[in-house]
């Protein structure tokens, strides 16, 4: 079993650096760009199935992806981005207004230690639901030969995956995940295992991160 994950392209949101969620933003032109060179790199893959987060901007990438092939499709709700309750579309500046400037730092600096937007979730809560969806879906024995492209989060990616790296603590891993980068995962006799990490397939001065870690 060979496991695609892809961030979705980037949204006008993501240029604002306004939180995005809940919010259902599609792809601005650059994401769309990105989607589409993303899909170019991925023309030879021969995914069979599909699976993503419930929102336009990861349904839209992963269009850009499939170039029109047409396979089984099913959205899952345990690959959405972390939900920011009252602080969803809030920018960082306008988050240090209101008095919360320590509390989003915490997000970058110290995740786990992050308690949650008022109505929001924790980084814990993103690892766990997004570690129930990868047993779940690697548990499946009619998964075994499957190659599939998962559509998610820069959040998510790293809940989703956070068991399986070499220090789980560090969540970050550096970064925020680039928009349409690949982190590939390998499933087999051996276990699972992380072939490629944030892997991009455009141009690196491309890469953009509208959410500076404070």
């Amino acid at each position: 079993m060979l496991l695609y994950f892809i961030r979705h392209g980037e949204t006008e949101w993501n240029t604002a650096g306004k939180l995005q969620g809940e919010s259902d933003i599609p792809l601005n032109e650059k994401g769309k760009m990105l989607a589409k060179l993303t899909g170019e790199a991925l023309k030879d893959v021969l995914f069979d199935t599909l699976i993503l987060s419930p929102f336009i901007r990861t349904i839209q990438t992963a269009e850009f992806i499939l170039r029109g092939r047409k396979i089984p499709t099913y959205r899952d709700n345990r690959i959405r981005e972390i939900e920011w309750g009252e602080w969803d579309g809030m920018t960082a500046d306008e988050l240090d207004v209101a008095g919360y400037r320590e509390t989003y730092n915490l997000f970058y600096t110290d995740p786990f230690q992050f308690p949650g937007a008022p109505g929001g979730e924790t980084v814990r809560q993103v690892c766990d639901r997004g570690k129930a969806f990868l047993e779940d879906i690697t548990g499946r024995p009619e998964n075994a030969q499957k190659r599939i492209l998962i559509v998610t989060h820069g959040c998510a990616v790293r809940g989703i995956l956070n068991h399986l790296y070499d220090n789980p603590a560090d969540f970050w891993q550096g970064d925020v995940p680039p928009n349409c980068s690949l982190n590939l995962v390998h499933v087999g006799e051996g276990g699972i295992r992380l072939l490629e990490k944030d892997k991009i397939f455009y141009d690196p001065d491309l890469v953009e991160n509208h959410y500076k870690m404070q």
